[in-house]
């Protein structure tokens, strides 16, 4: 026979019995689904974390107070002075000390909860924030300890329902008056949260009205700039000697921790590729359980066209063409499964997306070749291994055997 003719025989045994063969793809539409949606979202989330953090510059340290001593000193704007000393550390390019707080933010009975950062005028740059209008905080607001304030876009929508023509604005910050002299350039939704729902007010004014700190210059973090990429291990070490120093620490026994963008874009592959494996083990055993759906179809089958395959032994039909024209059954069984599975896979990881946008974070899926060309081969993988067997013993039949079932 033809493999074409072949061919046609096995899509029309296939369309005779058009539910059983909807009930028998399941298993491979679910699996191949939940592959395509689970390396889609993956990937969109692996790449919108190295966007983020890239966005930062690769020169860029994170200090914050912890490490592995019982009982750390809290970081300080000493500290972060210290740094700054060029003497000290000379791989060091900027400085920026904020302090961080959840506060309450209300204008003319409109409120809301919101991220407050205090900050020096150094934080602009090193963290490479935008103002949409207005200025960015200066060093005679850090100076003089003045009460003015930046909002992120999604504040000023909460409070004004507009983002523009706000300077000169009065807002109370946890009941303290301040005086709006700019709004930041919407950066829309990360997976760090969103990143307009935030205000930024001078580091000094922070310290001394908004928080309450253990000791009085106290920070909750220092950004650190290198002056480039190539200087970022210096610049460790230079920022590390100068606070065990300060804190009186011993090497090894270290009350801070310092970390570069390259270490949290290394964190960040790391949990993306587990979250992907552990995803993906899910979406193998329902692949599995739909391979085993095919197989067990399959040799019913077999038993149900026992005369059939007789016959046509009888009349001709060589065992190989047997063997192919049952082992094309499962393969376009699984295949088909796997067209559905990765069109739904794909409409999965968009609807994921769109819900988590309405809640303020961006996922950005990301449906590449490869994933769709895995997703592809592991469908045939499973329709010729779970095939195979039914195919082989429809293909051994004796054709007097056969021909004697009833």
């Amino acid at each position: 026979m033809r493999f074409l003719d072949i061919l046609l025989e096995a899509l029309q045994s296939i369309s005779v019995n058009k539910m059983r063969s909807g009930l028998t793809i399941l298993g491979i539409v679910i699996g191949v689904a939940a592959v395509i949606a689970m390396l889609g979202i993956g990937n969109g989330t692996k790449q919108s974390i190295t966007n983020q953090i890239e966005s930062l510059g690769t020169n860029l340290l994170f200090v914050n107070a912890g490490g592995d001593a019982d009982n750390p000193e809290p970081l300080t704007l000493r500290d972060a002075e210290a740094i700054q000393d060029r003497s000290k550390a000379p791989s060091v390019a900027n400085v920026a000390p904020i302090l961080q707080t959840q506060i309450t933010a209300s204008v003319a009975g409109e409120s809301t909860y919101t991220t407050l950062i205090g900050v020096t005028a150094a934080y602009f740059a090193v963290q490479n924030v935008k103002i949409a209008e207005g200025s960015a905080i200066l060093d005679r607001h850090v100076t003089n300890y003045e009460t003015v304030v930046i909002l992120g876009s999604e504040v000023a929508e909460d409070l004004f329902n507009r983002t523009s023509d706000l300077v000169g604005e009065k807002v109370r910050l946890n009941g303290q008056v301040f005086t709006v002299i700019g709004v930041l350039e919407s950066a829309g939704g990360t997976s760090f949260g969103s990143q307009d729902n935030r205000v930024l007010v001078p580091l000094s004014s922070a310290q001394v009205r908004l928080v309450s700190r253990s000791v009085p210059d106290e920070v909750s973090m220092i950004y650190v700039q290198a002056k480039d990429s190539e200087s970022v291990e210096s610049a460790m070490e230079e920022v590390a000697r100068i606070l065990r120093a300060r804190h009186r620490r011993n090497l090894g026994i270290d009350d801070f921790e310092i970390r570069s963008t390259q270490s949290f874009l290394e964190t960040a592959s790391t949990i993306t590729g587990i979250m992907t494996a552990f995803l993906g083990g899910i979406a193998g055993v329902s692949l599995l359980v739909g391979g085993i759906g095919i197989m067990n179809i399959m040799l019913v089958t077999v038993v149900e066209r026992t005369r059939e395959i007789g016959l046509r032994k009888a009349v001709g039909a060589r065992r190989i063409d047997i063997l192919i024209q049952f082992l094309l059954e499962s393969l376009l069984l699984s295949l088909s499964g796997g067209v559905i599975g990765i069109l739904l896979g794909y409409a999965i990881s968009f609807l994921i997306d769109r819900l988590a946008t309405m809640s303020g974070t961006s996922i950005n899926p990301l449906i590449t070749l490869d994933s769709i060309l895995m997703a592809t081969l592991f469908s045939l993988a499973v329709g010729i291994f779970f095939g195979l067997y039914p195919a082989n013993r429809a293909a051994r039949l004796e054709p007097v055997e056969a021909l004697r079932s009833e």
